[in-house]
């Protein structure tokens, strides 16, 4: 599904150059969980954002799909966002002036779903994360654990084929964090969603099928583990 050659990124300025990643070669398969793990500002975030095509590397080769993400156009990138990923945030990222049904159809809206296919996605994923009487709350009368079940159904409501995670549960405490880590485990499982996580969290990127860290922006260890069961 991934397939990463060679990428670098770095920044130049009068005097040197910077690198964020070296030399990153990595292969994740369709239905993988995966974890990405190291010290704050070793390339994590970065490597993740070239893979949602959210960036690009400055040298290098990434192929999604048998495509080559680092030379499609815009407009085939924002075709792979509407159609293929997911993302969730620490920082929820939800829209603060819509209730959470109108954050959770968003992404629907841009895709072109119908009205009435819409109601029923949305109606599913407010059943599914138990929020049927928050429906018209808003993002600021909500607990940060479910601000981030709203993100997590807005991001897996058009049924993509890959979720990327940046520290999904930076900004909750260990139980509610406990609680979108099973969540997500039960999405790669049960819907064979392939997920891509960043976090700083070992416990959490246990529930990840391989855990590949990162160390100043060299692949330092890329190895499988056994998640926890519940």
């Amino acid at each position: 599904m991934i397939k990463l050659k060679n990428l670098f990124k770095y920044y130049d300025n009068k005097f040197q150059r910077t690198f964020v990643l070296k030399d990153v070669s990595l292969t994740i398969n369709e239905g993988e969980f995966v974890s990405i793990m190291g010290p704050s500002g070793a390339g994590k975030s970065t490597l993740l954002n070239i893979i949602g095509m959210l960036d690009e590397p400055n040298e290098g080769e990434y192929f999604f799909l048998d495509q080559p993400a680092h030379q499609i156009k815009e407009k085939k990138k924002v075709e792979f966002h509407r159609n293929y990923v997911g993302f969730i945030f620490q920082a929820f990222h939800l829209i603060e002036e819509m209730t959470v049904y109108e954050n959770i159809e968003t992404p629907l809206i841009y895709k072109g779903v119908k009205s009435k296919d819409r109601k029923a996605m949305v109606a599913d994923m407010l059943d599914r994360f138990n929020m049927v009487a928050k429906k018209d709350l808003f993002p600021a009368q909500l607990s940060g654990g479910q601000q981030q079940m709203v993100g997590i159904a807005r991001a897996i409501v058009g049924k993509p084929k890959l979720l990327l995670a940046d520290e999904p549960t930076g900004n909750l405490h260990s139980e509610q964090g406990k609680q979108i880590m099973a969540l997500l485990k039960k999405l790669n499982e049960e819907e064979k969603i392939t997920i891509i996580q960043v976090t700083h969290n070992e416990e959490f990127a246990n529930y990840g099928k391989r855990i590949i860290r990162i160390t100043d922006g060299l692949v330092e260890s890329d190895e499988r583990t056994t998640p926890p069961t519940p």
